[in-house]
Parts: structure tokens; sequence; C-alpha cells
């Protein structure tokens, strides 16, 4: 009998990042795009929203084609359709246009996230798991970062025509990478044709598992709601250059990455659901805090900067300790279906996601106090939802 390998950590790092860097490359370019295509600044903050229901179907389909024909297939054909929609992307002259690229890209996109962590829940358990969460989630929250960072560079550079570029390239790169390197580790004979709706009943009757969906799509509605409205904020109030703006993700970064790394400290003190709920209070609190930085310091340039610089780190910090244990402990009933079982629970928290970036786009008037109240808003209700159904 063939032997079924465990593909490398550093193949599951990319495959799992690249979407990440993917939806954020491109958002120091945002004001350059809409100039150049005529649209409105709420319009293509839009290009973000549907990037999510595209990448919602994406999960959905591919974490039920992979239970079908394998995860390796199910990869290969989703780097395919990630490849086509970036070509597409570089060739948008219009908004509308440049939304249709987007859903498709993030639809083949979502099959690195998905299959990804499907790979991770059904070869590992219990705190193994847990801790290999947090590992992956302390190394890929740098990749939010590196979006901007390359997408400003290359944007004040040679232009965003440039940075869509770059999406092809990469799609290319990862495509040859996953082909020579990418086992398949399900056996053949364990495959099965999984009813879809018998496992869509069992999430949404769980309470529990319904609340890690709220959880896990209001925490990641914020930090890309952010990407969203960050560089209107940054580049026209405070007349940042798109290659500045980028080096302000480090800040991102660093933050998911201090998060994560406490998150998997904590493990050995409490058990993951308390620190979920420690999460989502430090949450509220640097929204709390952004939110009197923009009241307070609102005349004054530099103390502005600073405040608000200071706040969403705090307050990535806390999304950054309670993700990983959320997307740890959220199907650890739904191991007898677990690829079907991921792609309805994935397809449900990113519309969730998309919902919270779409609302932020609505919202947007160009006043800094929108964002700051939106972002103490969720936390609140995050925070209270895992009170009454996360913890024991």
């Amino acid at each position: 009998m063939k032997k079924y390998t465990a593909p490398s950590l550093l193949l599951m790092i990319v495959l799992v990042a690249f979407p990440q860097i993917s939806e954020t490359i491109y958002t120091p370019a945002l004001p350059d795009i809409a100039n150049a295509i005529g649209a409105t600044n709420n319009s293509v903050q839009l290009t973000l929203s549907i990037y999510f229901i595209g990448f919602a179907f994406g999960v959905f389909c591919w974490g039920w084609v992979s239970d079908l024909i394998g995860r390796r297939p199910a990869m290969l054909s989703g780097l395919v359709f990630y490849g086509i929609g970036s070509v597409m992307c570089f060739y948008s002259e219009t908004v509308t246009f440049l939304l249709v690229s987007r859903f498709i890209q993030a639809f083949g996109a979502a099959t690195g996230s998905v299959i990804t962590q499907t790979i991770l829940r059904e070869s590992m358990s219990g705190s193994t798991r847990h801790v290999m969460f947090a590992q992956i989630s302390a190394v890929i929250a740098f990749t939010p970062a590196v979006g901007p960072l390359i997408g400003g560079w290359v944007d004040q550079e040679l232009g965003f025509k440039a940075v869509f570029l770059v999406l092809v390239i990469m799609s290319i790169l990862l495509f040859i990478y996953a082909f020579f390197r990418l086992p398949e580790t399900t056996n053949g004979l364990t495959r099965k044709r999984v009813a879809i709706l018998p496992v869509a009943k069992r999430i949404v009757f769980s309470p529990r598992v319904f609340v890690f969906g709220l959880l896990i799509g209001g925490i990641n509605g914020i930090l890309f709601s952010y990407y969203a409205e960050a560089p209107f904020i940054f580049m026209e109030h405070f007349h940042m250059s798109p290659g500045m703006f980028g080096f302000l993700g480090i800040i991102v970064a660093l933050a998911s990455i201090i998060g994560a790394i406490i998150s998997r400290k904590l493990l050995t003190i409490y058990q993951p659901e308390r620190i979920i709920h420690l999460g989502c209070f430090v949450m509220i609190v640097g929204s709390l805090l952004l939110t009197l930085a923009v009241i307070f310091t609102a005349s004054f340039n530099l103390a502005l900067l600073l405040g608000i610089l200071v706040a969403v780190f705090i307050m990535l910090i806390g999304a950054g300790i309670a993700l990983p244990n959320c997307l740890s402990l959220a199907l650890v009933d739904f191991q007898d279906v677990i690829g079907t079982a991921g792609a309805v629970f994935s397809l449900g928290y990113y519309m969730l996601v998309s919902l919270v970036t779409t609302g932020m786009s609505f919202l947007h008037n160009g006043s800094l106090i929108t964002m700051p109240l939106y972002f103490l808003s969720i936390s609140v209700v995050m925070w209270a939802l895992g009170k009454k159904y996360i913890l024991r």
C-alpha cells in the first residue's frame, strides 16, 4: 500500500498565508485605483468585501470537493482559479470588472485556507493541535503586513497595475511549489460522499459552534475592515505615501504575533475558552482607546497618529490571543466529516467577514470616529457572546 506523508510545515504556512497577502497587497493602492478607474472610495473598498464573498464560496466548494477527490487535486485546481482571477485583475479597467476578477481570485485562493486547515485538523489532536494553530498563527500573522509592505512600494515606484502583476507571478510560483511538494494526505479508501445538509444542521443548531463562527468572522472582519479604511485615514488625513503606509503593516503583524505567542504561553495555564474570552476583552480595551484617541487628540496630528497606532496595536494583540483558539476548538466534534464541516463552517464565517467589511465601506464618510465606534461595537458583542456560550 502506498504510504501517505504529511506535507512540510513550510508548505502549510505558504499555502495558508498567500490568501491574506492577496487580500492586503493592494490596499495601499486603493486611492490610486479609485482615481485611475473613476470610482468612488466606497466602491473601491467593496473590492475587499467581494473578495470575502468569493472566498466564502471557495472554502465551501473546495472543502467539500477535497473530501471527494483528495486534498492535492482540490488544492491545485483552486490555484488555477486563483491564477485566472489574478490575470483578470491585471487587465481590469472598470470597478465592475475588478469586482468580478477579485471574486474569481478569492474563490481560488480559498483552497489554501480551507484545505490547509483541514489537513492540520485531521492529522493532529488535543493540545498538539492547539499549539500548532498558535505557532502557525504567530508565523502567518506577518503575512498581512507583507502585503501592504510590498504593495505600497510597488504602487509608489511602478503603479498599481504592477501590484496585480505581482499576484500573477505569485500564482504561478505557488502552483509550481504545490505541484512538486504537496503529497496526497488522505487514503483514497477513506474518501466518501458526505451529505452537506445534515452537517450544516449540526453546525447551525450547535450554539457553541455557531458562536465560534461569529467570533472568527468578527475578529477577521475587524482586521480587514482596518485594512479597507486605514489607507484613506493615513494617506489622506496624515498625507503618507503608499510606501510609508505599507510599513505601518509591521505594527499589525507585530501585534498579531505577540497575541499568538501570549496565547500559546497561556495554554499551559488556562483552558482555551478562557483565553478566547481574555482576547475579546483586550480587543474592547484597544477599540475603546482608539475611540478616545480620536475624540481627545483630533486637533494634534502627531498625538492622534500615535494614539491610533497604539490603540490598534492593543486591539490586534487581543485578536491574536483569541483567534487561534477559536479556530482550533470550533470543529472538535466534527472529525468524522471534517472536510465538509470545514467547508460549511468557513462559508458562514467568511460571509460574516464580508458583511463586516461591507459595513465599513458603507459607513466610510471621511470621519475618523467612524472606524473606532464600529470596532468597539463589534468587540463588545463578541465579548458578550463568548461569555455566554464559550466560557465553561
